[in-house]
């Protein structure tokens, strides 16, 4: 007996693992791969409707290809059925056992075994579907043998139940039972082959998302400065980690920068980027594959859109000498490299822009100050020309030399030095203005360092109009530029009666009134540069405007060309 049931045993495992063999192979046509990388809501009916029939004909199939025992057939097609409805759910599962349940009552109506396959089968698909929707992934091989075994008991037990001749039942039960319900383990096998596909995809994935990163840590350097040279390295670094002859990058109508191979022709700029095949791509706005077709030395090539806000502005082009080249993988990469590419640019292009605004900005600024500063220089001159005459033509020619020192100059940054005398200059107008009323004292350590242009002067006009000409005493400016361990700190001090509160805020806040130019202009400026904008202390004698500068020179605003 027990070499009966060994024999039996390895009838059983023998068909199911001819299904596995052919479910191997299923799984290697891409067909039936995509079918089974696809999530469940992802998958089309007609997908579902495939996969159904297959696993009923695998059943029936079975019913088939099974080994007769004294009326009853040794077979696998609970193995089907069940291995079905847990892998693709109710859809498979549920028409697989019903059908091939009615097709093996049908082929054996009057069989011992055939009302008790019918129901079983049935019953399978039902534990097969409760098992998709309801267990979990990580346990699916225990659920599906559990369920398997316990069809393959409930088998026996109806077939001695609703037999009429119990001796015969007795004995299909007593020669089959126990190698059909062992033979119930193979579904563990099919779940696991069939699962070992759903890894592949996790597996392929991760490898493409580290290749992708590979790329993206070798590119990211070149999209700081987005113009032709770099993105010719970019392509090149795509050409060689993607093993192709060519990589081109484009605009919408022109080659933006290309990598090929050195045996292949050159192109120049502005040429036209691959004719047609561009153009399917802007019009269909999705990736084009050409497995077999002629451009120049071209017999494949990859077209992935790239995407700025959303509108497509170019294309990232891989073409390949042979043909058939562009496959699923690389063309998984592709769109990948395509995302990243047209987040990249498009960052670069928002930096450009960005950096383009603060160099306006910053110009804008900068111009208000030289009308504001004239301004008052005349007006104060304009007042020593009846009283002193002399004095006032001497401060026109110290007025003169210094907007020569200005239009002469095209540098938006300069040596503190050169600002300071700038200042000195002013403040000369001033004392020449004020007389006896107003003292400038100057603290200064011997620090070198680039600053903009007209960055001291402004804030010592405002502490000389705001802080001393209101009043009638005597006030003092004291200018400090003082080196410390990490920075540079340049301050404007007065005797005044200090800035009120509600100013200071606006100032803080950027809502300051636009007639009062000269610390917002300042306190604009400076943040733009160096990221923080003037410091604001009322003191018992005064208010004192400070900014600092680190020693470390910022990459800041520069404006290409202008003038103090």
């Amino acid at each position: 007996m027990f070499l009966e049931h060994l024999q039996m045993l390895f009838n059983v495992l023998e068909r199911a693992a001819f299904m596995l063999s052919a479910l191997f192979l299923l799984t290697q046509a891409r067909v039936f791969k995509d079918i089974m990388n696809k999530d469940a809501s992802e998958r089309k009916p007609t997908e579902l409707v495939f996969v159904s029939i297959l696993f009923i004909f695998f059943a029936i199939f079975s019913t088939y290809t099974g080994v007769n025992v004294d009326g009853s057939l040794v077979n696998v097609r609970i193995i089907s059925i069940i291995s079905g409805g847990i892998i693709f759910g109710p859809w498979v599962g549920l028409p697989a056992g019903i059908i091939s349940g009615i097709h093996r009552f049908l082929i054996d109506i009057d069989g011992p075994t055939s009302i008790p396959c019918l129901i079983t089968s049935t019953f399978a698909g039902v534990c097969g579907t409760l098992i998709y929707r309801y267990g979990n992934q990580k346990h699916y091989i225990c659920w599906g043998i559990a369920a398997g075994m316990f069809c393959e008991v409930l088998t026996m037990a109806l077939i001695y139940l609703l037999s009429d001749d119990k001796t015969l039942a007795l004995t299909i039960v007593n020669n089959i039972g126990l190698p059909m319900v062992l033979g119930a383990a193979s579904i563990g096998l099919i779940i696991k082959r069939i699962q070992d596909v759903h890894n592949e995809r996790d597996r392929f994935a991760a490898q493409q998302a580290k290749r992708a990163l590979d790329i993206a840590n070798q590119t990211l350097p070149f999209f700081k400065s987005n113009h032709s040279d770099s993105l010719a390295h970019i392509c090149d670094i795509i050409r060689r980690e993607v093993q192709a002859d060519a990589v081109f990058i484009t605009d919408r109508e022109f080659i933006s920068a290309y990598a090929n191979d050195s045996t292949l022709g050159h192109y120049d700029d502005h040429q036209a980027a691959c004719g047609p095949l561009v153009k399917k791509v802007l019009t269909q706005q999705t990736h084009v594959v050409a497995n077999d077709f002629e451009y120049e030395s071209f017999r494949s090539a990859l077209i992935i859109p790239l995407k700025e806000s959303n509108h497509i502005t170019g294309t990232l082009k891989i073409c390949f000498r042979k043909k058939n080249q562009i496959s699923q993988p690389l063309i998984e990469l592709a769109q990948g490299l395509s995302v990243l590419i047209s987040t990249q640019i498009e960052a670069s292009s928002a930096e450009q822009a960005k950096t383009m605004l603060q160099k306006a900005e910053f110009s804008a600024l900068q111009s208000k100050i030289n009308p504001h500063f004239l301004f008052n220089a005349l007006n104060a001159i304009s007042t020593l020309i009846r009283i002193q005459p002399d004095k006032a033509r001497s401060l026109i020619a110290n007025l003169a030399d210094f907007l020569r020192y200005n239009l002469e100059r095209d540098e938006d940054f300069i040596d503190i030095h050169a600002e300071l005398q700038q200042v000195r200059d002013y403040t000369a107008i001033e004392l020449a203005r004020f007389g006896n009323k107003l003292s400038v004292d100057f603290d200064i350590d011997p620090v070198y360092l680039q600053i903009p242009c007209l960055l001291i002067q402004p804030l010592v006009e405002n502490a000389i109009q705001h802080g001393i000409q209101p009043f009638s005493r005597p006030g003092r400016v004291l200018i400090r530029v003082k080196q410390h361990n990490d920075h540079v700190l340049i301050s404007v001090k007065d005797s005044g009666e200090g800035i009120p509160q509600p100013i200071i805020d606006k100032l803080n806040s950027g809502t300051m009134e636009k007639h009062k130019i000269g610390l917002i202009n300042v306190h604009q400026r400076i943040k733009l540069i160096y990221g923080q904008g003037l410091q604001i202390q009322n003191l018992d004698d005064g208010v004192e405007v400070s900014f600092k500068i680190m020693n470390r020179q910022p990459e800041a605003v520069y404006v290409e060309s202008g003038n103090c």
